[in-house]
């Protein structure tokens, strides 16, 4: 249902601090909203927001229906359901009656920034979901009773309805109406956490019926009148450009309509996608590669060594930093390295603009809704407050789909054919070798320990490509899971030597946590060897003074059984990580025979604080840590002549359902605010099967991705 439908009507906002608001609206029915802070600290360009302004969340119909306007957007981590539980509970109603959809854009409502990065969902809209539903249910309450003629403290509500104190029964879309007129209340009470009926519950998805239907709406989905499909071929070497194109072959093939020129590339226009890409093949193109066509992966990982070798930005220092070194009984030296990475989404890009006149509409399977509907103004040259984004499920985002790059792409497309509907498909070729990718990285760690085995001194310099926030020289990607380390090491220095390349690089499920947890956890365990120590006991001491992250590393321990007998080849290894708000342990079981490693289980424990859904939660634990694995075991972009060499699964290869280990997740109960789940344990599970790799041959493997012939 459309957020304009007809079948409800909305409040005015009558609270003098402007808290609890309401959109303008006819018909029967209620609408409502609430105004929340958000302080969000993943990167700036997507958290300067001084205010988030969810308004008219919830739109309950004269049939009863709860209709809830997601602000987020659903890629298959699962917040339409989870906080539609956390309106829900509040608002007592029947989860049956429940109806989704994504929010369209809308600053004045919901914020300076729309977009779902960073396992932000819960943690940004936990109390205005709680405090929305809560207040429509007082004013639900309030109506019945003066329907009645009782006062409102004698009734109550239950699944749906509101109940008096002679057992009159309303339900809430028969009073919707009503209680659209009265004023908003304020300080509403919220229920005691014992009274909970969904929250904290592994309530049923909302999105699981359709989706394993097909009736759930994707990208690739989408179908118009009259639509053109549109691929586009671009410079093999980023940064290159068009200095000729010759389109008469391509035009000669049944089915293409058109051929252009645009500002990415040459775009071949025709009747299907087949169509389209038997055009494309037979384009020739002339390329500037702009001075790119000659780097390769041994040039750039060679220049990650210089730049470590000059002087960088110091992330921290505490104690003396590198000035401790001088003072360790035993030294312990280590370079690390990690690859650039594709984010390899089942649902290729894709995007679908239609121009007309001064306006522009379009359908992305996008994390940023607000970005999309920037890129698609600079497209098209149509004022922003003038496109109209329609978000669609997304067949994976991890990070991709928050930039915006293919919007802009279709928008310049459907400009040069206004009034028809362009489908812009990428293939997964043009999405492997086309995509902004994890940066690769290089660290240098230098540290020792005292007589007793005991580190006193960690050094890292770190050599990554910047994006994101960049403060006095220091990429907050580029140094996270290092310069944020919660070991009690007394010295402590991370130096960032900022190393850029012509790769473009974007965020990627964990971000700069995927690389660099692997680096430090693979680090700490080499002290501990170095210490003769147990990594778990070692780990235990210098975690003393932070109970979470000991509580889910003694968690994990003890499930696994850490140190009780495994079956003979069988080996284990230990990481921990806190990123996103949640502190996750991982312990990887692994064998290797005849130089073929196998990972037999992997036993992950979470405290994430307030769990909304217990089951999405151990979904995201799953997936995150299976995507890191296939990062961990077998991902890897390399360059040659400036171009990506990988270009579909058959050389960017994931897990596959053979390969699996079996999975025993645990979550923490715990009443600590909610941290995200959806990266929470991708970097983890590296460091666990690199230092169970260890255990079982005394082969420190310090690159990845690990592979079988590293382990000869």
């Amino acid at each position: 249902m459309s957020a304009t439908s007809d079948k409800f009507t909305t409040i005015t906002n009558v609270s003098r601090r402007g808290f609890f608001k309401a959109a303008a609206g006819v018909g029967a029915g209620l609408a409502l909203g609430f105004t929340l802070p958000e302080s969000n600290q993943l990167d700036a360009q997507f958290n300067r927001i001084p205010e988030v302004r969810p308004e008219a969340y919830i739109r309950i119909g004269a049939d009863d229906t709860i209709n809830f306007l997601c602000p987020k957007a659903e890629m298959g981590q699962g917040p339409l359901t989870a906080l539609s539980q956390l309106l829900a509970d509040e608002l007592d109603c029947d989860w049956s009656k429940i109806r989704t959809e994504i929010a369209p854009v809308n600053p004045q409502l919901y914020g300076a920034v729309q977009s779902v990065v960073g396992s932000f969902s819960i943690r940004s809209y936990y109390d205005p979901m709680r405090h929305t539903g809560a207040t429509a249910r007082a004013m639900l309450i309030e109506a019945a009773a003066q329907k009645w003629g009782v006062d409102r403290k004698q009734c109550r509500t239950e699944n749906g309805f509101v109940i008096g104190p002679a057992n009159q029964r309303v339900s809430y879309g028969s009073v919707a109406d009503a209680a659209s007129k009265l004023a908003v209340p304020m300080n509403v009470p919220l229920k005691d956490p014992k009274d909970y009926r969904f929250i904290g519950k592994p309530v049923k998805r909302l999105d699981s019926k359709i989706k394993s239907m097909g009736q759930a709406g994707f990208g690739m989905d989408t179908r118009l009148p009259g639509m053109l499909y549109a691929v586009l071929e671009r410079c093999p070497v980023f940064g290159g450009k068009v200095m000729s194109f010759d389109a008469s072959k391509a035009k000669a093939v049944p089915g293409v309509k058109d051929v252009i020129q645009t500002p990415s590339g040459v775009a071949v226009l025709a009747e299907n996608t087949w169509a389209a890409m038997q055009g494309r093949k037979v384009l020739t193109v002339q390329w500037d590669e702009n001075g790119s066509g000659a780097v390769d992966t041994a040039g750039i990982t060679k220049m990650f060594i210089e730049k470590t070798q000059q002087p960088g930005q110091t992330a921290r220092k505490e104690g003396q930093g590198a000035a401790a070194l001088s003072q360790v009984a035993k030294k312990v030296d280590a370079v690390y390295e990690a690859p650039f990475l594709s984010h390899a989404p089942m649902e290729p890009m894709n995007c679908t603009a239609v121009v007309r006149g001064d306006s522009c509409e379009v359908w992305a399977p996008t994390q940023a809704q607000t970005f999309s509907r920037d890129s698609a103004a600079r497209g098209s040259g149509i004022d922003k407050e003038k496109i109209k984004i329609n978000s669609t499920f997304m067949g994976g985002g991890f990070g991709r789909r928050g930039s915006t790059d293919y919007a802009q792409e279709a928008a310049e497309i459907a400009k040069a054919v206004p009034g028809t509907p362009v489908k812009l498909v990428w293939s997964r070729e043009d999405d492997m070798q086309h995509d902004l990718y994890r940066p690769a990285s290089y660290v240098k760690f230098e540290g020792g320990l005292d007589a007793n085995g005991n580190p006193v001194v960690m050094t890292a310099k770190v050599a990554s490509p910047a994006f994101g926030r960049v403060e006095n020289g220091i990429a907050s990607t580029a140094v996270e899971g290092i310069h944020d380390m919660h070991y009690a090491i007394p010295n402590v220095q991370v130096d960032y030597h900022r190393a850029d390349t012509h790769v473009p690089v974007t965020y990627w499920r964990s971000v700069g946590y995927s690389q660099n947890v692997f680096f430090m956890e693979s680090y700490v365990d080499e002290l501990a060897a170095a210490a003769g120590k147990d990594p778990v006991e070692f780990r235990r001491k210098l975690l003393a003074n932070n109970p979470r992250m000991l509580g889910v590393l003694n968690l994990a321990a003890e499930k696994a059984g850490w140190g009780k007998p495994l079956p003979k080849g069988r080996y284990r290894g230990v990481s921990v990580v806190n990123n996103i708000g949640s502190f996750t342990a991982q312990v990887a079981e692994v064998s290797i025979d005849k130089g073929k490693l196998k990972i037999h289980r992997v036993v992950i424990a979470t405290d994430c604080g307030l769990n909304v859904n217990p089951a999405i939660s151990r979904q995201q634990a799953e997936s995150g840590m299976i995507y890191g694995l296939s990062a961990a075991l077998k991902g890897a972009i390399t360059l040659d002549k400036g171009r990506v060499q990988q270009a579909n699964f058959n050389n960017y290869d994931v897990v596959r359902i053979d390969e699996m280990p079996v999975i025993e997740t645990y979550l923490v109960p715990s009443k600590e605010p909610s941290g995200g789940m959806g990266e929470a344990s991708t970097p983890g599970i590296a460091p666990a099967v690199g230092n169970a790799i260890f255990a079982a041959t005394g082969k420190r493997l310090r690159r990845l991705p690990m592979r079988n012939a590293d382990l000869a």
